[in-house]
């Protein structure tokens, strides 16, 4: 995972790191946005803003595939190519990154902190009540991390409700986290971690007996770390996908930019980028939002 910087250590300080970055080169250039900077308050016609200020502010996290960020601030991952792809088709010339936990994506959003998400961040009921998500970019399966061997022999979350003493670390506002509450799991065996990296210091310290997260998301951490496995995909975790998503107020560029989108995804370039991240694009064909919108959490 090249140059992983833990979410803590990015917001540390200036509590929210702004990253402008040209949707032409997502340029390495750092620069501040303070919560509820230039765009402050709903536009009526965000797209049109949008284009006559130069930018669109996006909350991003730091989970590769999904979203990564460099130690120097470069912001990439497929969701952030995928959305430079298409604002480079509405016309918006800059996009600036604002990390954020995932449990602050949508109030931040509907708070006008950000225009948009482009994190991973997937559908579900409770968020699809809140955000107009485009059609999906991504659809992905979750695994188990497990300490070497799999010892518990942790392969589904029925297992985990069945057992008490297992204790299962999970991103707070994460997906999982709704998989885990959705299937009645108790609170008192989710481990809550900031980021990829506690969450496998929390298998290593016997804190946790697995760590849930997207299969290609353990898959990345992999790359720096192999001391833990990683299990099948869990068959009774729901399936999972994500997209843009925009605020309810918004939905004259959601309908610009799905229909872009729709454009894009028929071009070489859309799949090439999946497949750079380890994604395949042929997996998201026939998928529709209204799909993974039904998805219970």
């Amino acid at each position: 995972m090249t140059g992983n910087i833990s979410r803590r250590n990015l917001l540390r300080g200036a509590g929210v790191a702004a990253l402008g970055v040209s949707v032409a080169g997502w340029a390495t250039g750092c620069s501040t946005v303070a919560p509820g900077g230039p765009a402050s308050g709903a536009a009526s016609n965000l797209l049109e803003q949008a284009k006559a200020q130069g930018f669109l502010r996006v909350g991003i996290a730091n989970e590769p595939p999904y979203t990564q960020v460099g130690a120097d601030g470069t912001v990439t991952g497929c969701e952030p190519d995928v959305l430079r792809a298409v604002c480079k088709k509405l016309g918006i010339g800059e996009v600036q990154g604002i990390i954020t936990p995932y449990e602050s994506m949508i109030p931040g959003l509907n708070a006008n902190r950000w225009d948009v998400i482009a994190a991973g961040l997937f559908m579900k009921e409770s968020r699809c009540a809140q955000v107009l998500y485009s059609e999906p970019v991504i659809v992905s399966t979750e695994s188990f991390a497990t300490p070497k061997g799999n010892p518990k022999g942790i392969t589904s979350v029925s297992a985990i409700l069945a057992d008490p003493s297992m204790r299962i670390a999970v991103l707070p506002g994460g997906f999982e986290e709704g998989v885990l509450k959705t299937a009645n799991v108790p609170a008192s065996q989710q481990v809550k971690i900031n980021d990829g990296r506690s969450g496998l210091e929390a298998l290593k310290a016997n804190r946790a007996d697995a760590f849930m997260l997207p299969t290609l998301s353990l898959k990345a951490l992999a790359k720096d770390d192999s001391s833990f496995d990683i299990s099948k995909p869990v068959d009774d975790a729901p399936r999972t996908g994500s997209g843009a998503a925009f605020r309810q107020s918004d939905a004259a560029f959601h309908e610009a930019y799905n229909k872009e989108l729709a454009a894009f995804k028929k071009t070489p370039e859309f799949a090439e980028i999946l497949s750079k991240w380890g994604f395949d694009a042929s997996v998201v064909e026939g998928v529709t939002a209204q799909d993974l919108c039904k998805t219970a959490g």
